[in-house]
């Protein structure tokens, strides 16, 4: 009996390249079927295959060893395809032996033969985002979703990120999706207009959407895809028949106020939705709050990501409220937002609500101290399992440092806590790493770059942190740290220095070169020394 693999010797000269042709295809099928059904060795010991049984078995191996070929060269692409070649023929070897080990059994219980009979891993996520970024038209889409198109695949995730198609390739996968409708949960679509005339791009997200229709879909991501009011609209009916998502993805799609307002429209109110990312768009204030809509029907929400959206005051006091309904918030990422004193106070409000909460994104929101302030107040108060705690880039002085301090010493699950960025100094330094001395095993990264400490603030951080069983980076560059300071911290992590961040942005002559002679080097010094036994308050 001649395996695939000497079938693949015998006739090299068809398969230059991956994929093989169709004639190199339904040559295999053709070589297996006679193998399956024909006496050899094989047969002798394991028994024949009835001629029809052979060539649906032979069909159903070619399938399954090209969809493990061609996942293998989509990971790992080596020129010209010579490693998925052999593992096609390899595949295709195996799976036949294992058929002819099992007999005609189905034959004989009067069972139709299925994929499910060939004993092999059933594959379940469908992934064409590997390799080079590049157009799909037809004739390449027909190859590429080959293994969706099987009868009886299983399928239930497909990723068509990375590929851009056209509407000649919609047209090819638009038939293909209607036939999985009942089996999708998870759909991918994004990036995967890239480069294409607004029209087409129109035309090709209209057939997408007709074609996954009804499904009953559990995660959704139509990120990057510039696709505006038009392109979303371009979804309605998709969009209209997900009452039961769980996951949805809209980042970077460049969603205006108008835009806003229309997924606000399409997307009905649903009791399941968890996680809403609607991260780097062009929103604004009321776009914010047709998004607060979709927040405030959303009573389920556990991770809700409304970074860079261009959203001030008004937006993100709408926000904030409609957020004070989704109690069950683990994580929240509101960074690179221009929310202002005011909509950071109405925040604190709505996250005292939120006892579950694991990571706080609050970075470049313009809070202030008395946002800041507002916010250590409830958070210390709430959240007590919180592991990341993100404020950079406020403008926050050691005025607020109290209320972080007695914030971050109630927390002891915390592993991240990032400040950067801010006005803290020497004062507010102190009163952070003090709160960080006790416990905080679970403590990972702490970043107070840009902060305008010296010597005595970078000393007593290294000291609070270098012991901690999982730390892994202090990140204290771009401050004033004194010479003297560099080497004192230094030596504090001589046993662990990859611990410790680089320090090249740092300037040892301060802002007003205070830092640079042995007097201000002295006050530093003498502040250390006065902070260095204070307790972080209770009450701010």
């Amino acid at each position: 009996m001649e395996t695939a693999n000497q079938t693949f010797q015998h006739r090299s000269f068809s398969i230059k390249l991956w994929p093989p042709s169709q004639s190199t295809r339904v040559m295999l099928v053709d070589r297996m079927t006679k193998n399956l059904s024909t006496p050899s060795i094989f047969s002798r010991k394991y028994g024949l295959l009835s001629q029809e049984e052979a060539e649906e078995n032979a069909k159903q191996i070619e399938d399954m060893a090209f969809a493990t070929a061609n996942e293998h060269h989509e990971r790992e692409p080596d020129g010209d395809g010579s490693s998925a070649v052999q593992l096609y023929a390899k595949e295709s070897s195996k799976l036949m032996l294992e058929v002819l080990k099992r007999g005609s059994k189905t034959k004989e219980e009067g069972e139709a033969p299925t994929s499910e009979n060939v004993p092999a891993h059933r594959e379940t996520f469908f992934d064409i985002s590997g390799g080079r970024r590049a157009f799909v038209e037809a004739e390449e889409a027909e190859e590429l979703l080959r293994p969706l198109a099987k009868l009886g695949n299983s399928y239930t995730k497909i990723c068509f990120s990375n590929r851009s198609f056209g509407v000649g390739a919609a047209r090819v996968a638009e038939p293909i999706l209607v036939s999985l409708k009942d089996q999708l949960t998870e759909v991918d679509l994004s990036d995967f207009i890239a480069g294409r005339p607004e029209a087409e791009a129109i035309e090709v997200m209209n057939i997408f959407s007709s074609a996954l229709e009804a499904c009953v879909l559990k995660a959704l991501n139509l990120s990057n895809n510039a696709m505006g009011e038009k392109g979303v609209r371009a979804f309605e009916a998709l969009l209209k028949s997900q009452s039961s998502l769980e996951e949805l993805y809209l980042m970077n799609d460049g969603i205006s106020e108008e835009a806003a307002q229309a997924v606000c429209e399409l997307i009905p109110s649903t009791q399941k939705l968890k996680v809403l990312h609607f991260h780097n768009n062009m929103t604004g204030d009321d776009g914010a709050i047709s998004i607060a809509k979709v927040v405030k029907g959303s009573p389920a929400l556990e991770d809700f990501r409304c970074s860079s959206t261009r959203v001030g005051s008004e937006g993100g006091i709408a926000l904030t409220e409609a957020l004070g309904t989704c109690t069950n918030l683990k994580k929240l990422d509101l960074r690179d937002n221009m929310f202002g004193v005011e909509a950071g106070v109405a925040l604190s409000k709505a996250l005292s609500l939120h006892a579950g909460l694991s990571e706080v994104y609050l970075s470049y929101l313009n809070l202030e101290d008395k946002g800041a302030t507002a916010l250590a107040n409830a958070l210390k108060e709430s959240a007590p399992s919180l592991a990341v705690l993100d404020m950079a880039g406020n403008d926050i002085t050691a005025e607020a440092a109290p209320a972080l301090a007695a914030c971050i010493a109630a927390k002891q699950s915390l592993s991240k806590l990032n400040l950067s960025e801010n006005e803290l100094k020497d004062e507010g330094a102190i009163l952070i790493a003090k709160a960080l001395e006790e416990g905080h095993n679970q403590l990972k990264e702490v970043d107070l770059s840009t902060n305008a400490i010296r010597r005595a603030g970078a000393r007593v951080l290294a000291q609070a942190v270098v012991h901690k069983p999982e730390f892994k980076l202090l990140n204290i560059d771009a401050n004033y740290i004194s010479d003297e300071g560099i080497d004192e911290v230094k030596e504090i992590f001589k046993k662990c220095l990859d611990v410790l961040g680089p320090l090249d942005e740092n300037d040892p002559e301060g802002e007003d070169g205070e830092g640079s002679n042995e007097e201000g080097g002295d006050e530093e010094d003498e502040l250390g020394s006065k902070l260095k036994h204070l307790e972080v308050g209770q009450d701010n």
